[in-house]
């Protein structure tokens, strides 16, 4: 049975946190240097070129608790969006949304180190909140789309701005409000030329989730070999 691209990105995260764990052990979570050594996004290191790393810290993980509920929300939010949109503008909407909250995270957070699924899974609910706002969104879509998901939405957001909370609401915002525009902007159903596009960018986010790690793999050998 073909496996579908939610059940392969919840695999690298968990194979990345479990990485981590074997490597550091119980310390793993509380080490800069080990983040960074699985691709942590922090200001400095990207304005020395690792631009990379806006890819790649969207796969590491702060703790067993940061994992499992983010997990928990890909799992079910991305199998919904994977079948209704299809694989290729699943992926690409999802690396994307992150990507572009990462980045907000670099201008607003430099010195912070910066990980996590969460702002890429934002995306995906955007998604589903600004598809609500098109009237060619199907029936069958409506309760879980639109306003249906604002509860959810101020929740997490407001949470993200208690005090002590911890938590990047820079990527939550970025990634949602990446995903909101294309869901308000993009159909459901496919035409020809469009399915063409699609499959274009979709080959184009594979190639940069597979350079990141490859470039993360370099810079990490460099560095302890000199």
């Amino acid at each position: 049975m073909r496996r579908n691209l939610t059940s392969i990105l919840i695999i690298i995260n968990v194979i990345i946190f479990l990485l981590m764990f074997l490597i550091g052990g119980l310390r793993a979570f509380s080490d800069p240097r080990l983040y960074i050594l699985f691709g942590a996004q922090i200001g400095n290191l990207i304005k020395m070129g690792e631009w990379f790393r806006l890819v790649t810290s969207m796969f590491v993980h702060g703790g067993l608790f940061h994992i499992f509920f983010n997990m928990i929300a890909l799992f079910y939010v991305g199998n919904l969006v994977e079948r209704a949109y299809g694989p290729e503008r699943f992926i690409t909407i999802y690396m994307f949304s992150g990507i572009f909250g990462n980045i907000l995270t670099h201008m607003f957070m430099p010195t912070a180190i910066s990980v996590g699924a969460s702002g890429a899974i934002f995306g995906l609910i955007g998604l589903l909140f600004g598809a609500g706002f098109r009237h060619d969104t199907p029936t069958i879509l409506r309760p879980v789309t639109g306003t249906a998901l604002l509860p959810i939405i101020l929740i997490n957001v407001i949470w993200g701005f208690l005090p002590g909370a911890n938590i990047n609401n820079f990527a939550h915002l970025g990634g949602l409000a990446m995903g909101f525009t294309f869901g308000w902007l993009t159909p459901i159903r496919y035409t020809k030329r469009s399915y063409n596009i699609w499959r274009i960018l979709y080959y184009i986010t594979l190639g940069i989730l597979v350079a990141s790690f490859i470039l993360l793999l370099v810079f990490d050998f460099s560095f302890y070999l000199f």
